[in-house]
């Protein structure tokens, strides 16, 4: 009988685990402005450490959480002021078992740190949409922000 009490209680701890992650993930889609995305948190094996979760856009910042975790607070937050893509490639090699087919991986640069980040296709142009469409800055503070590739050189006289 005590072998069955603790299997009990062990199956309705799982259930409310369960039910508080999928309570958070529904909390967090509530308000809108939310997207799939997957972001690179570890990069010690090519190919690996793709976390899934939700990417909440809440003015200019994307906040990232992850999909299965009771934090109330997003992992990372990325102010689109500072935040540039670099490259867009599809996924290769291990990535191709982790996300699906039609998503695409994009590599950007916030504040000097390198990230990946990876979505669906047709969700990458509503992000660089959002991305492009942020406020205009100071014309001396942190230049203009290029969404695909180097800054280009000006010519020199």
């Amino acid at each position: 009988m005590r072998v069955l009490e603790i299997a009990g209680i062990c199956v309705v701890a799982l259930l409310v685990l369960l039910f508080a992650v999928f309570f958070r993930r529904r909390l967090l889609r509530q308000g809108g402005g939310t997207i799939r995305v997957q972001v690179r948190i570890s990069t010690m094996v090519p190919g690996r450490g793709w976390s899934a979760g939700l990417g909440q856009f809440v003015g200019d910042e994307l906040r990232f959480h992850r999909m299965f975790s009771l934090a109330i607070r997003p992992k990372r937050v990325l102010d689109r002021r500072t935040l540039a893509v670099r490259e867009r490639r599809l996924p290769a090699g291990p990535e191709r078992l982790t996300m699906p087919g039609h998503w695409v991986v994009l590599r950007c640069e916030t504040a000097g740190v390198q990230l990946e980040i990876a979505m669906a296709e047709t969700t990458v142009t509503g992000f660089l949409s959002w991305l492009e469409a942020g406020p205009p800055r100071d014309p001396g503070a942190l230049g203009s922000r290029p969404v695909f590739g180097p800054r280009p050189t000006e010519p020199q006289a």
